[in-house]
């Protein structure tokens, strides 16, 4: 075994402090706060329409490409675990191949999706069902920002190798640029020149192509830091991890899929109730993906130190990684539930003009404000599972979860929006205790079956 083997091992296993989760969450947590205030400045800026169609629309148009995007998530997820094990077994070929490789997939499929927007934009709005009016802004929206797909995609894949490397600081600096520039170009568009919905849509599409185009840039000097100065195709095409890539990657899409469905679902469910509910909705919803941003960055940090420990063969590290990053994450989530509890209304207030919106929103308030106590407890298994590369679990407790969800909302219709709010309650639930059973299996660091462990550096 090499000296830098014997290094990289050693830090794989040794026991994370409070410290190395707080400097790995924090960056991460600042980080996915950016893009919830992105939604909620999109909201912000189109809740100055004293029109709750122009809300419902970005919502809407939002919601599609979360389900179109988020089913590629895997470019992020996968490529956090599968480069945080090479690191962990100390296997720098295996680090740079992961990066080239996520690269060319999120490429490809960037294409393929602009490729494809016809028949994606008819299906999208045929089970999104709204009024003729948010229907008709939904897919001005979609039009224009269906071609950020190939860079939307690439900044996924940069996000998941700097956090598996640890280097959340890079993916912060690499987010803010992305949400700070669209934050700035939708006020420009909208406020400024009065495009509307379109101009939410134009300042996307650019600020997504600015990150992609910084990101790669900053990928590629950090590879020559870390010595290479050209690209391994060898190892980036080697057979065996190629199918190990893609074997993580399906599994994890349908995982997304079967995820971003339920919120698709609960969307659609809003909107069939009226434009009033589904602006509502929107509007705490905004809060829930807030807590969720932010309680992810504890999820990132599991991730992380699982990868290395699973790489470096160590149980006591991966359980220390657990125990200590799902400590963090539960102290946070009452504190996130204690400010939407305490804060919401205002919130709302500051979000929207219309006070029909404004009533509605504030009726449904405490759903949104319980969300982070409900769903921290899956968020971090989530963590766990990926940084372990354990998709196949991940998958099937999905699925299983989703079909609980379908259930549950079909059993609380009476109870109109708190049904589904409830329902939507039930899924966090679900997720938790259907992955959670596969967690002793996990703590054995039995890999599955099909994959090939890290392997030592050549």
């Amino acid at each position: 075994m090499s000296a830098a083997h014997q290094a990289s091992t050693a830090s794989g296993a040794r026991l994370a402090s409070h410290r190395e989760v707080l400097r790995l969450a924090v960056p991460i947590m600042l980080s996915n706060l950016s893009t919830p205030l992105l939604g909620i400045v999109d909201t912000a800026v189109v809740g100055r329409i004293p029109d709750p169609a122009h809300v419902g629309a970005v919502a809407l148009g939002a919601l599609v490409f979360s389900f179109v995007f988020w089913g590629f998530g895997f470019l992020r997820m996968g490529t956090t675990g599968l480069t945080a094990q090479a690191l962990g077994a100390a296997d720098e070929r295996e680090v740079r191949a992961t990066l080239v490789r996520a690269l060319l997939v999120a490429a490809g499929c960037g294409t393929v999706l602009v490729a494809l927007q016809w028949p994606i934009r008819a299906l999208a709005f045929t089970l999104l069902e709204g009024s003729d009016e948010v229907e008709a802004l939904g897919r001005a929206y979609f039009d224009r920002r269906i071609f950020s797909a190939p860079a939307t995609l690439t900044s996924y894949a940069l996000l998941g190798w700097f956090v598996g490397l640890g280097r959340t600081g890079t993916a912060l600096a690499l987010q803010l640029v992305l949400n700070v520039t669209n934050m700035a170009l939708d006020a420009l568009f909208v406020l400024g020149l009065g495009w509307g919905v379109e101009g939410v849509a134009l300042g996307t599409l650019a600020a997504e192509w600015t990150a992609a185009i910084v990101g790669v840039v900053v990928a590629f000097a950090a590879l020559r830091q870390r010595g290479s100065r050209s690209v391994d195709w060898e190892r980036v095409l080697d057979r065996e991890r190629v199918k190990r890539t893609f074997a993580v990657s399906g599994d994890i899409m349908i995982r997304s899929l079967a995820l971003v469905f339920v919120f698709v679902f609960f969307m659609a469910q809003g909107a069939a109730m009226g434009d009033l509910r589904l602006a509502a909705n929107a509007v705490l919803l905004q809060f829930v993906d807030a807590s969720a941003y932010f309680l992810d960055g504890l999820a990132f940090a599991a991730e992380a130190l699982v990868g290395r420990a699973v790489g470096a063969r160590s149980r006591p590290a991966l359980l220390h990684a657990m125990r200590r990053t799902t400590l963090w994450a539960a102290g946070l989530a009452f504190v996130a539930s204690a400010l939407l509890f305490g804060f919401g209304d205002t919130f709302i207030r500051w979000m929207v003009v219309d006070p029909e919106t404004r009533e509605a929103a504030a009726r449904f308030l405490p759903w949104a404000a319980a969300a982070p106590i409900a769903g921290v407890w899956c968020f971090q298994l989530d963590g766990i599972f990926i940084g372990a590369t354990r998709t196949a679990e991940m998958r099937n407790a999905m699925v299983a979860t989703l079909g609980l969800f379908l259930a549950a909302w079909w059993l609380l219709r009476p109870w109109g929006n708190h049904g589904l709010w409830a329902a939507l309650h039930i899924s966090y639930l679900a997720r938790t205790v259907t992955l959670g059973a596969y967690l002793p299996r996990l703590t054995r660091l039995r890999h599955p079956g099909g994959a090939i462990p890290p392997s030592s550096p050549s």
